[in-house]
Protein backbone atom coordinates (compact mmCIF):
# COMPACT_ATOMS: atom_id res chain seq x y z
CA UNK A 1 0.00 0.00 0.00
CA UNK A 2 2.88 2.44 0.76
CA UNK A 3 3.77 2.20 -3.10
CA UNK A 4 0.35 3.49 -4.00
CA UNK A 5 1.98 7.22 -2.31
CA UNK A 6 4.41 8.27 -4.99
CA UNK A 7 2.01 6.74 -7.53
CA UNK A 8 -0.62 8.82 -6.25
CA UNK A 9 1.70 11.92 -6.66
CA UNK A 10 3.30 11.26 -10.27
CA UNK A 11 -0.55 11.09 -11.07
CA UNK A 12 -1.31 14.72 -9.86
CA UNK A 13 1.89 15.82 -11.40
CA UNK A 14 1.28 14.26 -14.22
CA UNK A 15 -2.38 15.86 -14.39
CA UNK A 16 -1.04 18.89 -13.61
CA UNK A 17 1.08 19.06 -17.73
CA UNK A 18 -3.01 18.61 -18.27
CA UNK A 19 -4.11 21.85 -16.02
CA UNK A 20 -0.86 23.47 -17.52
CA UNK A 21 -2.13 22.95 -21.58
CA UNK A 22 -6.06 23.66 -20.35
CA UNK A 23 -5.09 26.45 -18.64
CA UNK A 24 -3.48 28.12 -21.87
CA UNK A 25 -7.16 28.69 -23.17
CA UNK A 26 -9.01 29.71 -20.03
CA UNK A 27 -6.49 32.12 -17.76
CA UNK A 28 -3.60 34.45 -18.70
CA UNK A 29 -0.23 32.74 -17.47
CA UNK A 30 0.57 35.74 -14.99
CA UNK A 31 -2.48 35.45 -13.14
CA UNK A 32 -2.42 31.37 -12.98
CA UNK A 33 0.88 31.35 -11.61
CA UNK A 34 -0.76 34.30 -8.85
CA UNK A 35 -3.43 32.49 -7.69
CA UNK A 36 -1.79 28.64 -7.97
CA UNK A 37 0.13 30.42 -5.18
CA UNK A 38 -2.33 32.10 -3.84
CA UNK A 39 -4.63 29.53 -3.06
CA UNK A 40 -1.81 27.43 -1.26
CA UNK A 41 -0.74 30.00 1.10
CA UNK A 42 -4.23 30.97 2.04
CA UNK A 43 -4.92 27.10 2.84
CA UNK A 44 -0.97 26.67 4.58
CA UNK A 45 -1.30 29.94 6.20
CA UNK A 46 -3.09 28.62 9.75
CA UNK A 47 -0.70 25.36 10.10
CA UNK A 48 2.24 27.56 8.84
CA UNK A 49 2.11 30.67 10.24
CA UNK A 50 2.49 29.88 13.72
CA UNK A 51 5.55 27.89 12.78
CA UNK A 52 7.21 30.87 11.09
CA UNK A 53 6.98 33.38 13.93
CA UNK A 54 7.91 31.13 16.34
CA UNK A 55 11.23 30.29 14.39
CA UNK A 56 11.44 33.65 12.52
CA UNK A 57 15.50 34.54 14.07
CA UNK A 58 16.25 31.47 12.42
CA UNK A 59 14.51 32.02 9.14
CA UNK A 60 15.47 35.60 8.78
CA UNK A 61 19.03 35.35 7.62
CA UNK A 62 17.53 32.74 4.45
CA UNK A 63 15.24 35.39 3.82
CA UNK A 64 17.57 36.02 0.48
CA UNK A 65 18.19 32.62 -0.69
CA UNK A 66 13.90 31.83 0.00
CA UNK A 67 13.57 34.56 -2.23
CA UNK A 68 16.06 33.26 -4.84
CA UNK A 69 14.22 29.78 -4.81
CA UNK A 70 10.87 31.58 -4.71
CA UNK A 71 11.96 32.58 -7.96
CA UNK A 72 13.37 29.84 -9.32
CA UNK A 73 10.97 27.76 -8.43
CA UNK A 74 7.22 29.17 -8.53
CA UNK A 75 7.87 32.03 -10.56
CA UNK A 76 9.87 31.47 -13.44
CA UNK A 77 9.41 27.61 -13.79
CA UNK A 78 5.61 27.41 -13.71
CA UNK A 79 5.23 30.84 -15.38
CA UNK A 80 7.19 29.47 -17.76
CA UNK A 81 5.26 26.29 -17.86
CA UNK A 82 2.00 28.37 -18.34
CA UNK A 83 3.02 30.39 -21.41
CA UNK A 84 4.54 27.36 -22.83
CA UNK A 85 1.19 25.71 -22.55
CA UNK A 86 0.42 28.43 -25.42
CA UNK A 87 2.08 27.55 -28.07
CA UNK A 88 2.98 23.44 -27.50
CA UNK A 89 1.27 20.22 -26.24
CA UNK A 90 0.98 18.72 -22.73
CA UNK A 91 2.58 15.73 -24.25
CA UNK A 92 5.56 17.29 -24.90
CA UNK A 93 5.97 19.47 -22.04
CA UNK A 94 5.88 16.38 -19.62
CA UNK A 95 8.20 14.48 -21.27
CA UNK A 96 10.86 18.11 -21.67
CA UNK A 97 10.22 17.81 -17.64
CA UNK A 98 11.50 14.46 -17.29
CA UNK A 99 14.74 15.75 -18.16
CA UNK A 100 15.30 17.75 -14.80
CA UNK A 101 17.18 14.97 -13.35
CA UNK A 102 19.69 14.59 -15.75
CA UNK A 103 20.15 18.41 -16.49
CA UNK A 104 20.41 18.13 -12.38
CA UNK A 105 23.48 15.93 -12.35
CA UNK A 106 25.64 18.35 -14.33
CA UNK A 107 24.20 21.32 -12.67
CA UNK A 108 25.83 19.75 -9.43
CA UNK A 109 29.52 19.72 -10.76
CA UNK A 110 29.58 23.88 -10.89
CA UNK A 111 27.16 24.18 -7.98
CA UNK A 112 27.92 21.54 -5.44
CA UNK A 113 31.22 20.34 -6.62
CA UNK A 114 30.08 16.78 -8.24
CA UNK A 115 31.88 14.49 -10.78
CA UNK A 116 30.09 13.52 -13.95
CA UNK A 117 30.51 9.91 -13.89
CA UNK A 118 30.94 8.25 -17.09
CA UNK A 119 26.71 6.87 -17.01
CA UNK A 120 25.70 10.54 -16.50
CA UNK A 121 27.90 11.43 -19.97
CA UNK A 122 25.90 8.68 -21.96
CA UNK A 123 22.70 8.93 -19.96
CA UNK A 124 23.29 12.80 -21.10
CA UNK A 125 23.87 12.20 -24.91
CA UNK A 126 21.48 9.35 -25.01
CA UNK A 127 18.36 11.99 -23.98
CA UNK A 128 19.49 14.73 -25.62
CA UNK A 129 19.36 12.72 -28.90
CA UNK A 130 15.58 11.08 -27.80
CA UNK A 131 14.60 15.03 -27.23
CA UNK A 132 15.56 15.92 -30.54
CA UNK A 133 14.34 13.24 -32.25
CA UNK A 134 10.81 13.98 -30.28
CA UNK A 135 10.84 17.39 -31.19
CA UNK A 136 11.76 17.02 -34.90
CA UNK A 137 8.88 14.78 -35.06
CA UNK A 138 11.61 11.55 -36.10
CA UNK A 139 14.15 13.98 -37.75
CA UNK A 140 17.14 14.92 -35.83
CA UNK A 141 18.53 17.56 -38.53
CA UNK A 142 15.11 19.13 -37.73
CA UNK A 143 17.09 21.98 -36.12
CA UNK A 144 19.79 22.66 -38.82
CA UNK A 145 16.25 23.86 -41.28
CA UNK A 146 14.41 25.47 -38.90
CA UNK A 147 14.61 26.92 -35.01
CA UNK A 148 12.15 24.85 -31.97
CA UNK A 149 8.85 25.96 -31.58
CA UNK A 150 8.50 28.70 -29.18
CA UNK A 151 6.38 26.29 -26.31
CA UNK A 152 9.02 23.71 -26.45
CA UNK A 153 12.10 26.20 -26.14
CA UNK A 154 10.24 27.79 -23.07
CA UNK A 155 9.94 24.37 -21.65
CA UNK A 156 13.45 23.20 -22.19
CA UNK A 157 14.02 26.72 -20.33
CA UNK A 158 11.58 25.87 -17.44
CA UNK A 159 13.09 22.40 -16.58
CA UNK A 160 17.13 24.09 -16.92
CA UNK A 161 15.47 26.64 -14.32
CA UNK A 162 13.71 23.85 -12.26
CA UNK A 163 17.02 21.79 -11.89
CA UNK A 164 18.99 24.79 -10.94
CA UNK A 165 16.71 24.99 -8.29
CA UNK A 166 16.40 21.30 -7.19
CA UNK A 167 20.12 21.75 -6.78
CA UNK A 168 20.42 24.93 -5.07
CA UNK A 169 17.54 23.43 -2.56
CA UNK A 170 20.52 20.65 -1.95
CA UNK A 171 23.52 23.33 -1.48
CA UNK A 172 21.60 25.63 0.41
CA UNK A 173 20.62 23.02 3.12
CA UNK A 174 18.26 25.28 5.77
CA UNK A 175 17.84 24.37 9.55
CA UNK A 176 13.75 24.03 9.46
CA UNK A 177 11.14 22.06 7.94
CA UNK A 178 10.16 21.38 4.66
CA UNK A 179 6.68 22.90 5.09
CA UNK A 180 8.58 25.90 6.57
CA UNK A 181 10.41 26.17 3.26
CA UNK A 182 7.55 25.95 1.19
CA UNK A 183 5.37 28.12 3.03
CA UNK A 184 8.00 31.05 2.89
CA UNK A 185 8.24 30.24 -1.00
CA UNK A 186 5.22 30.69 -1.31
CA UNK A 187 4.91 33.85 0.24
CA UNK A 188 7.83 35.30 -1.48
CA UNK A 189 6.30 34.27 -5.02
CA UNK A 190 3.19 35.84 -4.11
CA UNK A 191 5.02 38.75 -3.64
CA UNK A 192 6.67 38.76 -7.04
CA UNK A 193 3.74 37.66 -8.91
CA UNK A 194 1.28 40.50 -7.99
CA UNK A 195 2.49 43.24 -10.16
CA UNK A 196 2.46 40.68 -12.99
CA UNK A 197 -1.32 39.64 -11.84
CA UNK A 198 -2.10 43.42 -11.62
CA UNK A 199 -1.55 43.73 -15.50
CA UNK A 200 -3.98 41.01 -16.45
CA UNK A 201 -6.70 41.74 -18.76
CA UNK A 202 -8.75 39.72 -16.37
CA UNK A 203 -8.44 40.20 -12.31
CA UNK A 204 -10.95 37.47 -11.83
CA UNK A 205 -10.78 33.99 -13.02
CA UNK A 206 -13.46 32.71 -14.87
CA UNK A 207 -15.45 29.81 -13.36
CA UNK A 208 -13.59 27.71 -16.42
CA UNK A 209 -10.29 28.82 -14.73
CA UNK A 210 -11.73 28.11 -11.08
CA UNK A 211 -10.99 24.01 -11.22
CA UNK A 212 -7.73 24.46 -12.93
CA UNK A 213 -6.65 26.95 -10.15
CA UNK A 214 -7.79 24.69 -7.48
CA UNK A 215 -6.17 21.77 -8.76
CA UNK A 216 -3.12 23.29 -9.33
CA UNK A 217 -2.90 25.21 -6.15
CA UNK A 218 -4.21 22.43 -3.61
CA UNK A 219 -3.66 18.85 -5.48
CA UNK A 220 -0.32 20.03 -7.34
CA UNK A 221 1.10 22.50 -4.66
CA UNK A 222 0.47 20.54 -1.26
CA UNK A 223 -1.45 17.34 -1.33
CA UNK A 224 1.20 16.21 -4.12
CA UNK A 225 3.75 17.18 -1.90
CA UNK A 226 2.80 15.86 1.43
CA UNK A 227 2.18 12.43 -0.57
CA UNK A 228 6.13 12.72 -1.32
CA UNK A 229 7.40 12.95 2.10
CA UNK A 230 5.21 10.63 3.34
CA UNK A 231 6.77 8.40 0.53
CA UNK A 232 10.15 8.92 0.91
CA UNK A 233 9.41 8.22 5.09
CA UNK A 234 8.01 4.93 4.08
CA UNK A 235 10.38 3.49 1.05
CA UNK A 236 13.03 5.58 0.85
CA UNK A 237 14.73 8.69 -1.37
CA UNK A 238 15.77 6.32 -3.77
CA UNK A 239 12.98 4.09 -4.60
CA UNK A 240 10.76 7.35 -4.36
CA UNK A 241 12.79 8.63 -6.95
CA UNK A 242 12.25 5.90 -9.53
CA UNK A 243 8.57 6.69 -9.84
CA UNK A 244 9.61 9.97 -10.96
CA UNK A 245 10.10 8.34 -14.36
CA UNK A 246 6.74 7.18 -15.10
CA UNK A 247 5.72 11.31 -14.51
CA UNK A 248 6.27 11.49 -18.68
CA UNK A 249 3.93 8.07 -19.35
CA UNK A 250 1.12 9.20 -17.13
CA UNK A 251 1.15 12.75 -18.43
CA UNK A 252 1.02 11.30 -21.86
CA UNK A 253 -1.20 9.03 -21.38
CA UNK A 254 -3.76 11.57 -19.88
CA UNK A 255 -3.30 13.66 -22.73
CA UNK A 256 -3.93 11.26 -24.83
CA UNK A 257 -7.73 10.41 -23.30
CA UNK A 258 -8.22 13.76 -21.83
CA UNK A 259 -7.23 16.53 -24.66
CA UNK A 260 -6.84 14.01 -26.91
CA UNK A 261 -3.65 14.54 -28.45
CA UNK A 262 -2.34 12.00 -30.84
CA UNK A 263 0.45 10.36 -29.76
CA UNK A 264 3.14 9.38 -32.70
CA UNK A 265 5.86 6.81 -32.96
CA UNK A 266 8.62 9.38 -33.00
CA UNK A 267 6.91 10.25 -29.23
CA UNK A 268 7.13 6.29 -28.05
CA UNK A 269 10.53 6.28 -29.75
CA UNK A 270 11.62 10.07 -28.37
CA UNK A 271 10.18 9.98 -25.10
CA UNK A 272 11.88 5.80 -24.58
CA UNK A 273 15.25 6.97 -25.12
CA UNK A 274 14.41 10.28 -22.89
CA UNK A 275 13.74 8.24 -19.91
CA UNK A 276 16.22 5.47 -20.58
CA UNK A 277 18.94 7.99 -20.48
CA UNK A 278 17.96 9.96 -17.34
CA UNK A 279 17.50 6.50 -15.58
CA UNK A 280 20.91 6.08 -16.53
CA UNK A 281 22.45 8.70 -15.48
CA UNK A 282 20.88 8.18 -12.18
CA UNK A 283 22.40 4.62 -11.70
CA UNK A 284 24.96 5.02 -8.95
CA UNK A 285 25.94 2.18 -7.13
CA UNK A 286 26.23 2.38 -3.14
CA UNK A 287 25.33 5.99 -3.21
CA UNK A 288 21.98 7.88 -2.85
CA UNK A 289 19.94 8.14 -5.69
CA UNK A 290 19.81 11.42 -7.61
CA UNK A 291 16.77 13.18 -6.20
CA UNK A 292 17.28 13.48 -2.14
CA UNK A 293 14.30 13.95 0.18
CA UNK A 294 15.69 18.26 0.46
CA UNK A 295 15.11 18.51 -3.26
CA UNK A 296 11.71 16.87 -3.94
CA UNK A 297 9.82 17.65 -0.97
CA UNK A 298 9.69 20.64 -2.20
CA UNK A 299 8.81 19.81 -5.73
CA UNK A 300 6.03 21.57 -7.76
CA UNK A 301 6.32 20.35 -11.42
CA UNK A 302 4.74 22.67 -13.85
Amino acid sequence: MVYLLPLFTVLIWGGNSIVNKLAASAIEPSAMSFYRWFVAMAILTPFCLPHVIRQWQQIKPYLSKLAFLATLGMVLNQSLGYYAGLTTSASNMSLITSLVPLISVFLSVPLLGKRVSALSLIGGAISLFGLAYMLGQGDVAFFIEQPVTQGDGLMVLAAIVYAAYCVLLKRWKMPFSNWTLIYMQGLFAVAMLTPLWLTSEQLLPSAEALPLIFYAGVAASILAPWMWVKAIDSIGAESSAMFMNLLPVVAVALATSMLGEQVHLYHFVGGLLVIFGVILSQLKPRKKAAMVPSEVTSATIS
